[in-house]
């Protein structure tokens, strides 16, 4: 087998026509990469763009959602309770003072040692009780020189009565002149005028004497003894030997305001008993129970309020004097009136209105003409008939024609709760509402 030569004329032809092709030029597509590389670049930086973008890539992916389906309408809870008719007791509240009904200060009328203290601090006395003694041996000798005094004079007078009896008997026989008989029965005169002295002073001594004798003027408690047996006393010491307060009754002092007077006096006019209670600072504690006695003829004019003075029979020794009370007057009773609780009332721009509940469990908006009202408790006197189940709480999540649903007394037709809850038991002298 033999090989031919491949003659070099051969190859070159073979490349001749490789090399005779034209040449793609590949720098415009280098530039079309690189503006593609700066703009994902600017992309990448904008974080807004990026995220739209899977959110519509997500989207894209995602199925599509069911359709939507209608809500119910939303239930409120809320607590109410029914109108109901019941007794309303108007009271006027009022910041006093509780005061004994008599106190005086005891001291001494005379001048002289106390020898004696017949009283404990703090005991109750009855009017007449031996309280102190001084020492009244000083008045007695005074008693005994008064009435020594009177029975010298005492003589003298029945001598010049007896020598005027002489005198008128010469004067008949006209052996004595009416000028001795005058002058006899002046010096009559004038003895009987010295032993009517005597005898004053003989009655002062005997007071004195009594005076020494330091007895109770009331009936009361006494207070702290201020002064002590061997100390010499003085007729009216301003300190005084005691203090005795009448207790029983007692009374308080009050204020109320002088627009409230016109309401007083109405009752009052009307005659009736107008009853006072007293109860501690936080109106939590009854004291005792009064009625009003008298009002003060003028007003204040620094506070704008009218003092009343109540009296109270204070059995139980729960008032004591200068204590600071709060005096509750009660001046009118509202009969048959329908109440609700005051939080069921709302104020709007311009009416008054509730939330009644319906019998679909749907609330309606009605306008009310509320009464006079006391503490919690309001009277409708337009609008609301009792038995009508009105919103008390979860009034600010609601409108008209909302649905609720009701919890509380009415929600468990419990009529004695409901009317707890609205005005407390219809009798006695916090009937109506808390003060």
């Amino acid at each position: 087998m033999s090989v031919e030569p491949i003659a070099a004329d051969s190859s070159a032809a073979a490349i001749a026509p490789a090399a005779a092709r034209p040449r793609r030029r590949w720098w415009p597509t280098f530039l079309w990469l690189v503006a593609l590389a700066a703009v994902g670049a600017a992309v990448v930086r904008d974080p807004a763009v990026v995220e739209r973008g899977w959110e519509r890539g997500l989207a894209l992916l995602k199925p599509p959602a069911p359709a939507a389906k209608p809500q119910p309408p939303r239930v409120v809870p809320v607590t109410a309770v029914e109108a109901r008719t019941a007794d309303v007791d108007l009271f006027l509240n009022g910041l006093g003072s509780v005061v004994a009904f008599n106190t005086v200060t005891v001291r001494s009328r005379v001048d002289g040692e106390l020898v004696k203290v017949a009283f404990q601090e703090g005991q109750s006395v009855a009017e007449g009780d031996l309280l102190a003694e001084i020492d009244p041996r000083p008045f007695e000798v005074q008693l005994r020189q008064a009435e020594g005094q009177l029975a010298r004079n005492q003589a003298a007078l029945e001598a010049a009565r007896l020598d005027l009896e002489r005198y008128e008997s010469l004067a008949s026989q006209k052996q004595i002149t009416a000028q001795q008989i005058d002058a006899q029965r002046a010096l009559v005169r004038q003895s009987e005028a010295a032993t009517q002295i005597d005898r004053g002073v003989i009655d002062n001594v005997r007071l004195q004497l009594d005076f020494c004798r330091i007895t109770a003027p009331i009936s009361g408690r006494i207070g702290l003894r201020l002064v002590d047996s061997g100390n010499i006393v003085r007729a009216n010491d301003p300190a005084g030997l005691a203090v005795i307060a009448q207790l029983h009754p007692i009374a308080i002092v009050f204020t109320i305001p002088q627009d409230e007077i016109v309401r007083v006096q109405r009752a009052l006019a009307a005659g009736r008993t107008l009853p006072v209670e007293a109860f501690n600072r936080d109106f939590r504690t009854k004291l005792g129970s009064g009625e009003l006695l008298a009002i003060d003829n003028q007003v204040d004019t620094a506070t704008g309020t009218v003092r009343l003075k109540a009296v109270f029979p204070n059995d139980d020794n729960t008032l004591f004097p200068n204590q600071f009370v709060n005096a509750r007057l009660r001046v009118e009773t509202l009969s048959g009136a329908t109440v609700v609780p005051a939080a069921a009332v709302q104020h709007g721009p311009d009416s008054n209105f509730v939330y009644v509940v319906q019998p679909d469990s749907t609330v309606a908006l009605r306008t009310v003409e509320p009464g006079p009202g006391q503490g919690e408790v309001v009277t409708i006197t337009a609008g609301l008939k009792p038995g009508d189940v009105v919103v008390t709480d979860g009034i600010d999540k609601i409108a008209n024609k909302a649905r609720v649903a009701v919890r509380g007394p009415a929600a468990r037709g419990s009529e004695a709760e409901a009317a707890a809850v609205a005005t407390g038991p219809a009798s006695g002298g916090a009937a109506a509402a808390r003060p």
